[in-house]
């Protein structure tokens, strides 16, 4: 892993890469904390120490906004169940939270937690997930569809920035 750098050193256009990589990096680590069982603080750890900035096979990872990838963690678990239900809310009616991919609701629980405990726009939110979306689903309709949730679901947490 190498050093997080300085803030202050950092462009604008890196400071939003480091927020796009924290907004991934999150997805990932509610999905694993979904299909392993560990807890919040062991998954943010790992992420931490050994995913963000790491090398695989020759290509180093971004190193990601630590503060923001921490809060949208702690947001999503401590906020799970409403975050859950406002994404009911906003899927067809047979198809809830539950039922849909893993990684989806991991997705939808940190875009949520992104979209009701911070002041970032909502626009920038849906931006930003959508492309998280494009990462994992290349080449399916889900970015569409993640599209269309978090558009819903941002009405409902923030109707004033509509």
């Amino acid at each position: 892993m190498t050093s997080a750098p300085d803030d202050k050193s950092l462009s604008g256009n890196q400071k939003r890469k480091m927020k796009s990589a924290a907004r991934l990096y999150a997805v990932q680590a509610l999905f694993q904390m979904e299909q392993s069982g560990q807890t919040v603080d062991q998954v943010m750890v790992e992420f931490l120490d050994h995913r963000f900035g790491a090398v695989y096979d020759g290509d180093e990872m971004i190193e990601g906004d630590a503060d923001l990838f921490r809060q949208l963690m702690r947001e999503a678990v401590n906020w799970q169940a409403k975050i859950d239900q406002m994404t009911d809310r906003a899927l067809v009616a047979k198809w809830p939270i539950a039922r849909i991919d893993p990684t989806l609701r991991a997705l939808f629980r940190a875009a949520g937690a992104e979209l009701t405990q911070t002041d970032t726009p909502p626009k920038v939110v849906i931006t930003e997930f959508v492309a998280v979306a494009q990462a994992f689903f290349p080449e399916g309709k889900e970015p569409r569809f993640v599209n269309a949730v978090l558009d819903h679901m941002a009405r409902e947490a923030r109707p004033e920035a509509f």
